[in-house]
């Protein structure tokens, strides 16, 4: 069985053992593709896994022995499910890998903010601290999270874990959720859309991009939160109107945006946050934790195993 990968770097880029995947066939592993080099590197693969690689027809089409491809990650919007279904591909993802390593990025984000460690460190540092007349300071209000409200945009496995942490920490949560039955949490109080953007003193989305969210966040729903609250994406960039954040951050509608996702990845030197004094980004890695990325091999393996019984799992086609 010929297994490829198409690009891997992400999830391996050293310091995993990638032996138990290696196990199950004849596999080739490759940090990154280009479209050029697909039929040379997977014309007889039985197996693609992809995590971003775009799978569409034109792709699927050169590959003649192709049975089953594997999503490194849980969205699978990169590849074509209709020409799948046509040549009877099968197609899984990989789930909830994820889950703790965001949830802990959201709060790391927050905290960096509400307590500015990285600023007093490097003035620590650099003297500044030395230089002063007190053996305390800062340069604004430290404010806590305790009492402040929470609130989520989609309660997915994530949201729901962000939820207990924000809790944990005194916080009111407060969530917009289509399944508010279904995952009822005790002391999360769920409502509409309209009251989130509303009362939230942080903002987290944690909804999946679709046509329904596409640029949920923009000047309409901005213009709705308190000038003083706080934007969280951890989840799809394509959530939010980058230029409609630049204006409200610009003119102070919101305080701060804290980011993980762009809609282009990496940004363009133009790209209208990147410059913003009240716009915090990383580099897409809320996902990308060591344990994080086990749990993703971990998955794919699994997956593999599957489908060699005859018995796929996480089908999403």
């Amino acid at each position: 069985m010929k297994i490829v990968f198409l690009d891997a770097y992400t999830l391996n880029p050293g310091d995993l053992d990638l032996s138990t995947l290696e196990n199950l066939g004849e596999v080739s592993v490759y940090d990154s593709t280009s479209f050029d080099q697909l039929n040379e590197r997977a014309e007889a693969a039985e197996i693609i896994i992809t995590n971003k690689f775009v799978m569409n027809e034109e792709a699927i089409k050169q590959l003649a022995h192709l049975k089953y491809i594997i999503v490194a990650a849980t969205g699978y919007n990169n590849v074509d499910l209709e020409i799948c279904k046509q040549k009877n591909i099968k197609v899984s993802n990989v789930r909830n890998y994820s889950t703790p390593s965001v949830s802990q990025h959201v709060f790391a984000m927050l905290l960096s903010y509400l307590n500015q460690c990285e600023t007093y460190n490097r003035e620590a540092r650099d003297k500044t601290w030395t230089r002063k007349n007190t053996w305390s300071y800062w340069h604004n209000p430290i404010l806590e999270m305790k009492d402040k409200t929470f609130g989520i945009l989609g309660f997915g496995k994530i949201g729901q874990e962000v939820a207990k942490v924000a809790l944990a920490f005194g916080m009111k949560v407060m969530a917009s959720h289509r399944y508010p039955e279904r995952d009822k949490m005790d002391a999360v109080n769920f409502v509409d859309i309209e009251t989130l953007f509303a009362e939230a003193d942080v903002l987290s989305l944690h909804a999946p991009l679709n046509d329904t969210t596409d640029q949920i966040i923009n000047t309409t729903s901005l213009s709705k939160m308190k000038s003083s609250s706080i934007l969280i994406n951890t989840a799809r960039g394509g959530l939010v109107n980058e230029e409609d954040l630049r204006m409200a951050l610009d003119e102070r509608k919101i305080a701060a945006a804290l980011l993980d996702v762009l809609s282009s990845e990496p940004p363009p030197e133009d790209h209208p946050l990147l410059d913003s004094p009240h716009c915090y980004i990383t580099p897409h890695q809320a996902w990308a934790s060591q344990a994080s990325r086990g749990r993703l091999l971990k998955g794919i393996v699994e997956n593999i195993k599957a489908y060699e019984l005859g018995d796929c799992i996480n089908l999403v086609s």
